[in-house]
């Protein structure tokens, strides 16, 4: 990782920036006290971008210049010079602004700032003094009894060939599978993951360790900040830090993913893959004890007369469903959550299957038309190039079409057709205690308005709210009364709207190989997000919410018992901030379609099998070949994708 160095005057910019989202006083730190600057230091230089070191550096400086602070109204003096309430005032003169740049840059050093306040310990290495001041507990610890990791991977240690029949690029739940099916079939496979690998004994609850070890560090959000992407990077990929829950491909989603060319999703062969993956993965309703969050969302939409269903989950009798399960997205410290590294990565690699870890693929070999290897680089800087007979793109559907971009492919539909599932909160303020960090991450669902138009609409859900995700979603509108906000944490409850999107965005190349996602909610899906956000103000009002919030950038709320008309009121308000780029925060936790499958190199960028349109024994196996969003979380659905098509390509290559 290379470290990010400042000037003084860059540094003493982003230090003033810290101090005023995160300020000192009533017996709390200052964020520059805390630490803060050098921690999204850190963060920023886990971006491998260059554009990403040099456009931060450029702001700081920018900032730091008497002429930005006379543009926005404060006279002719450095940033850093102003007082607490003017560099206030200067912040959200960048998030109201007009110009989408401005916001944008706002909602990066808000979510870096903020994040980082909330994440990190105190400078001694003891509990973050904000944590006690909002109820809080921290993370738990490493789990004492925890086993020895299983696997074996290996880092590459210098220049490195290695020789397979097949190499797969990814390990998460495309990759995985893939891996265990070919080796089963007396293949012989190289796993080649980006990330480290990390397991039970790893895992101390921790947000900080979690965003740094087992999360993507680029892309985090959309070119424009509009959507903060989720993404998981170690071995095991997503399906370490996902939140458990297993839904099977929705019929009506197979039939309209068969209609673009693809008869096999409406077969026998998918369902049969569907029925291995949950078998493997032990998909079953038996552990979803409601949690606070998810009693609320079971009252509400039993008080309206509205659809609530338990969630089906891929964990064992090990899942405790209280505290442990609120850090479910943190890796699982009980080991009760059947990643691809708890199940078919073991698979493989009892199989004879061999995993490489921090090694990053930067393109495919492609031979006369044909993929045979890789060439890839260790984080250490080692080259290793591994020839194949064939190779499987499994790296997500970010990574993925960057990768067969960079490989050389041209098809108009490589990088098109991105989904997002772009999910919301709706918060709701309650008079009880129900710490909604703890409990079952995901027990409970509502359908209610599922099929709002052609099969698209809103699936409601919660999660387990931790700080990370509360600051990503809490408005800011001055540090007074943000820091109000987070002390409210611990009586809160966040609906997630969470849109089937069907005007999907793009992901592009840079200059330095590394993907950029463009995306923007069309007037269609704004359609539907916005009956998703009035239906969970409703599911809050039923549920005895005291006060209901939205997740935007200004302060939008309202008491239900405020006479008739308030819930109207509101959705007007809602609609007067907007739904756009910095005016809603949304975050994407399911990433798909990039790379679709269909019937014909003029619709898709794969074939029915998987195999790419434009060069021969190189397959797609993970989120990037849905031909459009699945509608419910994705992982069974990308898991029996790359079963069913690894069956395939096994019997053809064996």
């Amino acid at each position: 990782m290379e470290e990010l160095t400042l000037t003084p005057r860059q540094r003493r910019s982003l230090a003033a920036i810290c101090d005023t989202f995160c300020p000192s006083g009533d017996g709390l730190p200052s964020a520059t006290e805390l630490g803060v600057p050098d921690a999204v230091l850190r963060l920023v230089a886990r971006d491998p971008r260059p554009a990403a070191r040099r456009e931060l550096r450029q702001l700081l400086s920018a900032w730091e210049s008497p002429a930005l602070t006379y543009a926005t109204g404060h006279g002719w003096k450095r940033w850093s010079a102003l007082a607490r309430s003017e560099r206030e005032a200067a912040l959200l003169s960048w998030c109201d602004s007009r110009l989408p740049q401005r916001r944008a840059a706002f909602q990066a050093l808000r979510k870096g700032a903020l994040l980082m306040y909330y994440a990190l310990p105190a400078p001694d290495g003891g509990p973050n003094p904000a944590w006690a001041r909002i109820g809080y507990p921290g993370p738990a610890g490493r789990n004492a009894a925890a086993p020895p990791r299983p696997l074996r991977p290996v880092e590459p240690a210098a220049v490195t060939t290695l020789d397979c029949d097949v190499c797969v690029v990814g390990s998460g739940a495309g990759g995985g599978v893939a891996a265990a099916v070919l080796a089963d079939a007396g293949l012989d496979v190289v796993v080649v993951e980006a990330g480290g690998y990390w397991d039970d004994a790893d895992f101390d609850g921790s947000e900080l360790q979690a965003l740094g070890e087992l999360y993507s560090g680029s892309p985090t959000a959309t070119a424009d900040q509009s959507v903060g992407l989720i993404a998981g990077a170690c071995l095991g990929g997503g399906t370490v830090v996902n939140y458990s829950t297993s839904f099977r491909t929705p019929d009506e989603v197979r039939a309209e993913w068969a209609a673009h060319g693809v008869p096999a999703f409406v077969g026998a062969d998918y369902e049969a893959s569907l029925d291995a993956v949950c078998e493997r993965l032990g998909v079953n309703q038996e552990h979803n004890a409601p949690s606070t969050r998810d009693q609320k969302l079971r009252e509400g939409a039993l008080g309206l007369g509205w659809h609530v269903d338990a969630m089906p989950r891929n964990v064992d009798g090990r899942c405790d469903q209280g505290v442990d399960c609120g850090t479910c997205g943190l890796g699982c410290r009980r080991g009760a959550k059947q990643s691809t590294a708890k199940t078919w990565l073991r698979d493989a690699a009892e199989e004879g299957a061999r995993l490489l870890v921090r090694t990053r693929v930067e393109r495919v070999l492609v031979e006369q038309g044909s993929a045979r290897g890789v060439q890839a680089r260790t984080t250490a800087g080692h080259r290793v190039t591994v020839r194949a007979r064939a190779v499987v793109a499994a790296c997500g559907a970010l990574h993925t079409p960057a990768l067969l971009k960079r490989s050389g492919l041209q098809n108009q539909h490589v990088g098109r057709h991105l989904a997002l599932h772009p999910a919301t909160a709706v918060w709701g303020l309650y008079d009880e205690e129900l710490r909604p960090w703890e409990g079952t991450m995901q027990a409970l669902y509502s359908d209610e308005h599922r099929d709002l138009d052609s099969g698209y609409g809103v699936k409601y859900e919660t999660a387990a709210a931790l700080p990370h995700l509360a600051v990503s979603f809490f408005p800011w509108r001055g540090a007074a009364a943000h820091s109000e906000l987070m002390q409210s944490l611990s009586s809160s409850v966040a609906f997630g709207v969470l849109l089937r999107d069907r005007d999907g965005g793009e992901v592009k190349v840079g200059r330095d190989g590394e993907p950029v996602v463009r995306y923007r909610l069309s007037p269609y899906d704004q359609r539907h997000m916005r009956i998703g956000v009035e239906g969970a103000a409703r599911l809050h009002e039923a549920a005895g919410a005291r006060r209901v919030f939205s997740s935007q950038s200004r302060w939008v709320a309202y008491e239900p018992g405020d006479g008739d008309g308030a819930r109207e009121r509101f959705m007007r308000a809602v609609d007067a901030c907007g739904w756009g780029a910095g005016r809603t925060h949304y975050a994407s936790f399911h990433l798909m379609g990039s790379a679709r499958m269909g019937g014909s190199p003029g619709t898709s960028a794969v074939a029915p099998d998987g195999q790419t349109w434009d060069v021969r024994d190189l397959y797609v196996f993970d989120g990037s070949a849905f031909p459009s969003a699945s509608g419910v979380n994705p992982q069974v659905s990308i898991q029996a994708i790359a079963h069913m098509g690894a069956r395939q390509l096994a019997a053809r290559l064996a």
